[in-house]
């Protein structure tokens, strides 16, 4: 096979992740080797240096000479002969999603890869780790720029997510959804914004916009750190550990010290030797979060996220304390209209959807009419605006058009980020208010709700979850993919 220069054939999958393991350490040691140079010394990197810093990138070639073979795996499939290329980041920490791809691909397919080092150079930034090494050494980010690659955000686009590029128009077809570039983008803010090392998320992930979930989060995870389950620590923000084995009382002195009101959004993280754990974010109260948060995490190719939070209840049969799974959005939130028109439906996935109902069948105990009582399906509608109630007279015909069950400020958005960026998505949703009935959130009220409600509906979240973890192949659904679509999921 011809291949550009530093471009070598590879015959695994296996081979082919060690190779960008191996090209992406050289790349980001020799670029730290020569930043430190520099702040010692301001010594410049020769030309010959400045080549070596490039992201590794894999190539698939593909000649379809032979008819597809049938399969309902929504990935690690290719449709049209060509080569598709994607540069790549942090190559051994995501090596099992790498395999995950590959292994298939070549099982099944007629493709040959290459690795060799891309055209595209890492910036800087994402080579220094902490920060503390620019610190005190009187160079600026500026000057950096000058001497260094630097981030280019015209590079870090959703176009392939967003299906904004032609196929028929591109010499090669991507590889992946998200190259390195837009990878490394979102790993720094995911530091930023939970508090704790991208590393520790976890491929299943809740979302939820109230604190009262974290401290019940919190409080599951001691007791199964001291129980024999299959998780073996907890992350909390700040990269504070709390490992299975210690005594319960130095557990809870570990989580006194976490100060987690320091970050936007902290994530805590249950982790397991099977890499199969639990990430719970606490993204707060509104869609921009929401879409902030997803547009990062999207990039670590989560299996699922569901979001577990509060609602308003806007049906007369409901209680305080019920439950809403969603099986519709109406999206009046606006933060995603201009990429995925609020037109584009977004379908439940049957999954997410049974997983939901049978962990609240579980945990709540309640079966047949007693569920359907305090489990109520339907359209979540999602607003941008907390105080749509002003506006009730102008809203109220759109609403019972739709036949809105619930009113909350994340969940439309969450389902669509999942859409779009091909997560796995879902919604169980806790009324906490009836706005349009005269039960508003008053303090003793608002109390007695937490209590009995908030953790029997962290543990239906936890235990749809578990569910939803046997079925991981079925669970990425060929309803999320577009015509043109990267292999990749």
């Amino acid at each position: 096979m011809s291949s550009d220069s530093g471009f070598v054939a590879v015959s695994s999958a296996e081979e082919a992740v060690d190779r960008l393991v191996m090209l992406y350490q050289q790349a980001s040691q020799a670029l730290r080797q020569a930043l430190k140079a520099y702040l010692a010394n301001r010594e410049r990197p020769s030309a010959e240096q400045q080549r070596l810093f490039r992201y590794p990138e894999l190539r698939l070639h593909y000649a379809c000479l032979e008819e597809a073979p049938a399969s309902v795996r929504a990935f690690a499939k290719v449709q049209v002969p060509g080569e598709y290329r994607v540069t790549v980041t942090q190559p051994e920490a995501l090596r099992k999603y790498l395999l995950e791809q590959l292994r298939p691909l070549l099982a099944e397919f007629s493709v040959q890869l290459e690795v060799g080092l891309s055209e595209q150079n890492i910036p800087y930034p994402y080579v220094v780790e902490q920060g503390d090494e620019l610190g005190g050494k009187g160079v600026t980010a500026a000057e950096l720029a000058r001497v260094f690659p630097s981030t280019d955000l015209s590079a870090a686009t959703d176009g392939i997510a967003d299906g904004l590029e032609n196929w028929e128009d591109r010499e090669t077809l991507p590889l992946a959804l998200f190259d390195a570039a837009r990878t490394d983008f979102s790993l720094r803010r995911l530091v930023h914004y939970t508090g704790s090392d991208w590393r520790h998320v976890q491929p299943w992930i809740l979302l939820t916009n109230y604190h009262r979930y974290v401290d019940q989060f919190i409080r599951h995870g001691l007791d199964v750190l001291q129980s024999d389950s299959r998780f073996t620590q907890m992350v909390l923000p700040g990269n504070v550990v709390v490992k299975r084995g210690m005594p319960e009382g130095e557990m809870q002195a570990i989580i006194e010290t976490v100060v987690w009101h320091r970050y936007q959004m902290p994530a805590y993280h249950l982790k397991s030797d099977d890499g199969h754990g639990i990430t719970l974010v606490n993204i707060g109260v509104g869609p921009s979060n929401a879409k902030n948060i997803t547009d990062h995490l999207a990039v670590l190719r989560p299996h699922c996220w569901l979001m577990i939070g509060h609602c308003g209840g806007l049906r007369q049969s409901q209680t305080i304390g019920d439950y809403v799974l969603a099986h519709a959005y109406m999206r009046r939130d606006g933060i995603l209209d201009r990429v995925l028109p609020p037109n584009i439906p977004l379908p439940a996935l049957a999954e997410v959807q049974q997983a939901l109902q049978e962990a609240a069948r579980q945990v709540t105990g309640e079966e047949g009419d007693e569920l359907k009582k305090r489990l109520r399906t339907g359209t979540v509608l999602t607003y941008d605006d907390r105080n749509w109630e002003l506006r009730w007279a102008q809203e109220r015909p759109l609403i019972n058009l739709s036949r809105a069950v619930a009113v909350d400020m994340e969940s439309g958005t969450i389902a669509a980020q999942g859409y779009r960026l091909r997560v796995p998505y879902g919604t169980l949703l806790c009324v906490s208010d009836k706005p349009l009935h005269s039960e508003i959130k008053l303090p003793g009220a608002a109390g007695a709700f937490y209590e009995r409600a908030v953790t029997q509906h962290l543990h239906i979240g936890i235990a749809a979850l578990e569910l939803l973890r046997g079925q991981v192949t079925s669970l990425h659904s060929r309803k999320l993919r577009s015509f043109d679509e990267p292999p990749f999921r």
